[in-house]
């Protein structure tokens, strides 16, 4: 059994949305609550304060503030654990010391079991019950549904969603090819068999667009909160368009890459890409070191969506029995190396045709397809024809080339 989630547009009545707002802030001062809690009980007194202890705390916060009760106990659990997983990272050093969240800026709650919620549907559409609100109306469709687990309440944008995760068993269908995909800027994938998937047209069309509009954005009054300075109804709906524009690309993008992952996974049970470290390749660049370059580098990776197009083929190719496998880039080095001879060719952004250096070589092969054909020869274990030792060398080797010598004698023989 695996673990998938939903997301399903939510559809309040006024008087229910009203009371989800309400909710959601309640939630947002415990988060806040819970974490001056901790801060202060360390900075004063020196005492680690923990999740079970502010657990073991809420009905004395219940009595002591009675609009918390409707809320529900696990709703309410899912809060602090939500801080304790704060605390967590930070002293893992995976992220800052946990602020404290505005309204504005604090998305939902978590119902972490089946108490609390219950989802009145098999997959398609259908409604959401919560305890002391009543019956949603939700829309959405699971491409397998299973078992419900938890149930996550969020808002987008002044729009309300519901998370469902379900226990299933989801089921795909696959070939027995085997493929290495390489991505690129100027060619979203390049394969291994020398196809290529061009970057979508929309995302240039949605820059030009989100250019435009930010341009009209700037040039009205906006906020300045140490001047107090408010901004303007002009500035207010212009930045709604700025983002009406930025969350349509985001679903044409995420719906490309769902099209083309599912494509690659129905024709292949193996599918060889390359550790890709998406944080550390859009950083931003020196003072007076090409920060124009840069910055359009940087651009150009995030549209393609570098770091959520692996993902996609690893669960995807899990579900269908098949294999994605990553190489390691820092130490295989795909785009340097040839996949003939396996000797490394450095190259600029600039050489987009690999030409072998090695003079009993000499492979000339595009640039990104030769990575590709690098990944996958990495991922299935096969040593390039060129590595091979020849057969009229007086050095049989090991055991293993020996018999490897053998086989390719009696294949040309026959």
């Amino acid at each position: 059994m695996l673990t998938r989630r939903i997301n399903f547009r939510l559809y309040p009545t006024q008087q229910q949305s009203t009371k989800l707002v309400e909710w959601k802030r309640l939630h947002c001062y415990l988060y806040n609550a819970a974490l001056a809690d901790r801060r202060d009980m360390y900075q004063r007194w020196g005492i680690s304060v923990d999740y079970f202890g502010q657990q073991n705390c809420l009905p004395a916060f219940k009595e002591e503030w009675p609009e918390f009760t409707e809320l529900g106990s696990h709703a309410l659990q899912a809060t602090l654990k939500r801080v304790d997983f704060a605390f967590e990272r930070f002293f893992k050093g995976l992220g800052g010391y946990p602020k404290f969240k505005g309204n504005r800026f604090y998305s939902g709650w978590t119902y972490p079991c089946k108490s609390g919620w219950k989802a009145l549907t098999e997959g398609k559409h259908g409604s959401l019950k919560l305890s002391n609100l009543g019956t949603l109306k939700m829309r959405g469709q699971a491409r397998t549904w299973g078992v419900p687990t938890t149930c996550t309440i969020f808002c987008r944008h002044g729009k309300w969603y519901a998370s469902i995760t379900v226990k299933c068993e989801p089921v795909r269908e696959t070939a027995r090819g085997s493929i290495g995909v390489d991505l690129g800027c100027k060619d979203a994938v390049s394969f291994s068999d020398g196809a290529k998937a061009a970057k979508p047209a929309f995302i240039a069309i949605a820059d030009k667009a989100v250019k435009q509009a930010s341009k009209r954005l700037r040039r009205k009054r906006a906020p300045n909160r140490n001047q107090r300075v408010k901004g303007s109804r002009r500035w207010l709906a212009e930045r709604r368009r700025v983002s009406k524009l930025q969350r349509k690309v985001t679903r044409q993008r995420e719906d490309w890459i769902h099209k083309l992952t599912s494509d690659i996974v129905s024709r292949n049970s193996l599918v060889a890409g390359e550790q890709l470290s998406v944080k550390n390749m859009t950083r931003k660049a020196k003072k007076g070191k090409r920060k124009k370059q840069k910055a359009g580098l940087n651009r150009s990776i995030l549209s393609v969506g570098f770091g959520i197009i692996g993902q996609f083929l690893g669960y995807k190719a899990a579900e269908a029995g098949g294999f994605y496998v990553e190489s390691p880039t820092r130490q295989l080095k795909p785009t340097q190396r040839c996949a003939k001879c396996w000797e490394l060719t450095p190259k600029t952004l600039a050489d987009r045709v690999h030409v072998c250096s090695n003079p009993e070589c000499q492979h000339t092969e595009d640039r990104d397809t030769n990575a590709a054909q690098v990944n996958l020869i990495w991922a299935t274990g096969r040593e390039p024809a060129s590595r091979r030792r020849s057969d009229s060398s007086t050095d049989c080797g090991s055991m293993r080339q020996l018999a490897e010598k053998k086989r390719a004698k009696r294949l040309a023989q026959r």
